[in-house]
């Protein structure tokens, strides 16, 4: 933050707090004293009179402490622009402390799961509902809570990868997260409306659903051009570049004729974040052993 704005900042703080102090102290003088109890302002409506009575001490005092008490935390705390506060506390130093603190208290628990294979550890039950936690404190919130997934954001629940589903590829995707981007008109920026139409066809041919039979066989060869090299020539993906698979029935944005025109039209940007930077590698492995298990229960 630049020095204008921090003295800005700073500067309409502490007037409001002042200024909140004074009009209280102003206001207190010009009433009339305790004793006066029957003095109205004038005002009267439908029989019933406006009194002007003093506040109660009781208020007045703790509205001054209260005033008090927010110079004292502006001064310990930060709230004034760039000032740290005397005490030099941050969210990010509080967090850091926490995890630390849970590190030293539940590490040894997540250790000793750490050398376990993942197919092996994701049938252990006691591992499972660690993982189970972990997923819901950290994945849940895109993945949904039963890991089914929502419209952008995969199912972990079926053995439809966009990344692969292998332990290792498991174990990558969340330690480094992903991000994959499927440009509009893919490798054809220059496609016309009437190539997109043929290539959507196309797609929808896979599954037999293709609208118009002569336009799905003109855009196999736009799909050639645009699409093949990601998803590749029989268009069954590329987990390596995170390409999926258009001949099942798993469908990240939707399979119906409108979103997947959509989808050559504009393209599809997703990024998954890294938790490398959240959660010990143990703690990793025992998340991945999870989600592993949610695609592999029966075996």
């Amino acid at each position: 933050m630049s020095t204008f704005w921090s003295l800005w900042i700073s500067v309409i703080v502490l007037a409001t707090v002042i200024g909140c102090w004074w009009l209280l102290w102003a206001t207190r003088r010009s009433q009339p004293t305790d004793k006066e109890t029957d003095r109205t302002t004038g005002h009267s409506f439908d029989g019933i009179e406006e009194y002007d009575n003093p506040l109660p001490k009781w208020w007045f005092h703790l509205f001054s402490a209260t005033c008090v008490f927010s110079l004292i935390y502006l001064a310990l705390y930060p709230g004034l622009g760039n000032f740290e506060g005397l005490l030099g506390w941050t969210q990010e130093k509080q967090w850091q402390e926490e995890v630390q603190q849970a590190e030293a208290r539940y590490g040894e628990l997540y250790a000793k799961y750490g050398d376990i294979p993942i197919p092996e550890l994701a049938k252990n039950e006691d591992a499972r509902k660690m993982g189970q936690r972990l997923f819901s404190n950290n994945c849940a919130v895109c993945h949904g809570s039963a890991a089914r997934g929502a419209v952008g954001f995969p199912n972990l629940t079926d053995d439809a990868w966009i990344w692969g589903g292998s332990p290792e590829r498991i174990v990558e995707t969340i330690h480094q997260g992903r991000v994959n981007q499927m440009p509009a008109k893919g490798l054809m920026p220059n496609m016309s409306n009437n190539q997109v139409e043929a290539v959507v066809n196309y797609v929808l041919s896979f599954s037999g659903r293709e609208k118009d039979k002569a336009l799905a066989e003109q855009g196999q060869q736009v799909f050639m051009q645009a699409c093949a090299g990601c998803h590749g020539q029989d268009a069954k993906g590329n987990t390596m570049v995170g390409a999926p698979n258009l001949t099942d029935d798993d469908w990240l944005y939707g399979s119906t004729y409108d979103w997947i025109k959509e989808t050559v039209t504009y393209g599809r940007q997703n990024r998954m974040p890294a938790q490398e930077n959240r959660l010990s590698e143990d703690q990793i492995h025992i998340l991945a052993a999870y989600v592993y298990g949610l695609s592999h229960r029966n075996q």
